[in-house]
């Protein structure tokens, strides 16, 4: 889910990038689905920043548990 949601985010910001060098202006974002491509890149990389952070804990937290002897829950 994490590199999905990477990868949606910087295909976003990529395209983001190419309409503005062929020639769109910034009244021309705020028509169709542009503006959902323009904000995808700020809501979708910090939400998969937090995801990997959190997978990065429950992997930290289920090793420590394996190590002890103890099984989760």
């Amino acid at each position: 889910m994490v590199v999905t949601i990477v990868a949606v985010s910087i295909a976003a910001f990529v395209a983001v990038m190419v309409g503005t060098a062929t020639g769109l202006e910034q009244g021309d974002f705020a028509v169709g689905v542009w503006p959902v491509v323009t904000i995808l890149p700020l809501v979708g990389l910090p939400i998969a920043f937090l995801m990997l952070i959190t997978l990065i804990i429950v992997g930290a937290v289920r090793r420590s548990r394996e190590s002890r002897g103890q099984s989760p829950r």
